[in-house]
């Protein structure tokens, strides 16, 4: 890759639509965490725990990720580990982060739903206010939990209604298909709650039909198995869903054996929606930015795909059509010069 494009790919305005915030705490916050919560770690040391980062499928990472989340107890952690990563965003010119947190992570070892919502949720608003970044919450379900706990997780979070925008899926795919919370989903759209899940990536396309047409989200993260099904291909391109892809999070979840393996470009030239993004940047060996320089190094993609990436990532976002129109022509100026 060239240094103008490398260039191009760093400076760009983009969004960001899938990032586990929790997925962003680093092995440094994590121990500085720990001293400050009185917290014994199972590591010895930063270098420890981030050699214990050789996952070999989701649930070897989703056991790590979990004990990382241990020290998180206070609103003022939940704050800044936000803070740490919207910096992190705003260095790599992200103009729009929409994040996912899991309150079921937390709620289960006793941390009030109200202390992690708020830590969060100030950052972002600090964001908005230093940097002009705009952001937002999903709220996601674990789907290795039951539906009647997702249930209870929605009544926790209903007081903090304004505070979040949807709702999500995420955790282990494999033998936990979508339809097991059709009834929740049904409740969020009733809400006026955004709607996405996550489908396709250890599990079969099937999976992403159902969370089309059982939980009708609006949006599928990862999806990068839709190019086995050439129907649901040719519906996800026909109906815009957009896919909120996630290269060094195959990678590292084995889902594709090495990058120019990927299939992004083969994504972007069936015509779906697909973006660029970093899942749990902390635990997969990078952020955005990292993302798309190893995708961009690895695969023959070219200025005209990412200033597509780019595009879709806001055509993508949660945001009204003025909004995403006017970051649309930021993009647009950029690649002009």
């Amino acid at each position: 890759m060239d240094a103008s494009l490398s260039a191009a790919l760093r400076k760009m305005p983009k969004a960001e639509l899938h990032i586990h915030i929790e997925g962003s705490l680093e092995p440094e916050l994590i121990f500085a965490l720990a001293r400050r919560n009185g917290i014994t770690l199972d590591y010895s040391s930063v270098e420890a725990l981030r050699g214990a980062y050789a996952f070999t499928d989701l649930q070897s990472f989703l056991d790590i990720y979990y004990a990382g989340a241990s020290v998180l107890l206070t609103e003022q952690d939940f704050y800044d580990m936000t803070r740490a990563y919207l910096e992190r965003a705003h260095a790599d010119n992200i103009r729009h982060a929409e994040l996912f947190f899991d309150p079921q992570t937390h709620t289960e070892r006793g941390v009030a739903f109200a202390t992690a919502i708020n830590g969060i949720h100030r950052a972002l608003q600090d964001a908005r206010l230093k940097w002009g970044m705009t952001g937002a919450l999903i709220m996601c379900f674990l789907r290795h939990l039951s539906e009647e706990e997702a249930f209870a997780t929605l009544e926790l979070a209903l007081p903090y209604r304004d505070k979040f925008i949807g709702v999500g899926l995420d955790s282990s795919e494999r033998g936990h298909p979508p339809e097991k919370f059709s009834r929740v989903f049904a409740r969020c759209k009733e809400l006026g709650l955004r709607l996405v899940a996550h489908a396709g990536e250890e599990g079969p396309p099937a999976y992403i039909k159902t969370a089309l047409d059982v939980l009708h989200v609006e949006r599928i993260d990862h999806g990068v198995r839709c190019l086995e099904d050439e129907e649901l291909t040719q519906r996800l391109v026909r109906d815009k869903i957009p896919l909120t892809v996630c290269p060094l999070s195959n990678l590292k979840l084995r889902v594709f054996d090495e990058m120019h393996d990927h299939n992004l470009l083969q994504l972007l030239n069936a015509g779906l929606v697909a973006t660029v993004n970093s899942d749990d940047p902390a635990y997969f060996g990078g952020y955005l930015n990292d993302n798309f320089i190893a995708a961009f190094d690895a695969l023959p993609l070219e200025r005209r795909h990412a200033q597509q990436l780019a595009r879709n990532s806001f055509a993508a976002a949660f945001l009204d059509a003025s909004t995403k129109q006017k970051y649309m022509d930021e993009v647009d100026a950029f690649f002009a010069n």
